[in-house]
């Protein structure tokens, strides 16, 4: 099994080092990052998912609609929630960094590391599940992370920041293949999904790497100590213990068992730190919560997979 799951995880942080040493080398301008970005939620996300739910019959099971999405947003926002009151309990920085901290360590990292993990280790009809769950995620992602913490006083309607790509294509793919409907799309479709789908995670993950190359001289660990301890205390032991005593306790699917436990062994996101950028936040909060905890997730990740499947086994 710990084998298994470092041949998942050992390509992913390989492709995210070729993406910050393509940003160092020169071949990715900074002009491109937008495009690059417009381009994973616009086309190659949406695609992936309509790939991976489409034809799937572990996705006609009503269990596997209705609370995976449930459980997706819960967990992102009992993360978030406990890092802001963390952050307020004990003052640690100013009213921005303690916003980028709540969205940080509340997201973990729910589609980059974990897709290729539950694909290896469980198969397509549980990686249809995850994709599931993630529409939970990517909700609280925009509505809570987004909408509320980071932009609460953003003038676009935040219908119009929740409803992107992503999310688009999961409430049209999951009714598409519930009721059959999917059949009766021509062969040629699910060879362009996919195609298109197959580029999604190469590329986000070369973004993260090129985002990694911007920010690595902002690094200074003796600066934002308080947010580093706080967010590895919650993201690497308090809320993995919370994720996995869901999975034991819920009278849930087998396939659902499995995303809780894989999502319970995420470091925190990275795609934080775009959003930080973007929403005027501290992204070398979100950067350094996001390598030091991915860094440690090559130890944490074979340990609390390994331990969650022992005990929903049981």
């Amino acid at each position: 099994m710990t084998a298994t799951i470092f041949t998942a995880i050992l390509p992913i942080f390989s492709i995210i080092a070729l993406g910050l040493l393509a940003r160092r080398l020169g071949w990715i301008q900074k002009s491109a990052d937008s495009s690059l970005m417009a381009l994973l939620l616009n086309l190659l996300f949406p695609a992936l998912f309509f790939f991976l739910i489409l034809e799937n019959p572990a996705l006609r099971k009503a269990e596997n609609l209705l609370l995976p999405p449930l459980l997706g947003f819960s967990t992102v926002a009992v993360g978030m929630g406990l890092a802001f009151l963390l952050a307020q309990r004990f003052k640690i920085g100013d009213a921005r960094e303690r916003r980028t901290f709540s969205l940080s360590t509340g997201m973990y990292n729910y589609g980059y590391l974990p897709i290729p993990i539950v694909a290896a280790l469980f198969g397509r009809e549980t990686s249809g599940v995850l994709i599931v769950f993630n529409l939970g995620v990517e909700i609280a992602m925009w509505m809570l992370g987004v909408g509320l913490i980071l932009s609460a006083h953003n003038s676009k309607p935040l219908w119009r920041r929740v409803l992107n790509g992503p999310v688009l294509a999961i409430l049209i793919a999951v009714p598409l293949n519930a009721l059959g409907l999917s059949a009766y799309l021509p062969d040629f479709c699910f060879g362009i999904f996919e195609v298109l789908g197959a580029c999604a995670i190469p590329v986000a993950l070369i973004l993260i790497g090129i985002t990694f190359a911007d920010l690595l001289h902002e690094l200074n660990f003796r600066k934002h100590f308080g947010f580093l301890t706080f967010g590895l205390f919650l993201r690497v032991l308090l809320l993995p213990l919370t994720f996995i005593f869901l999975a034991l306790m819920l009278p849930i699917s087998r396939e659902l068992q499995c995303v809780l436990v894989v999502q319970a062994a995420m470091p925190c996101a990275v795609f934080p730190i775009v959003l930080a950028q973007h929403y005027q936040g501290v992204p070398v909060i979100a950067l350094k919560l996001a390598l030091v905890s991915t860094c440690l997730s090559l130890l944490t990740i074979p340990f609390w997979i390994g331990f969650g499947l022992q005990w929903i086994a049981n």
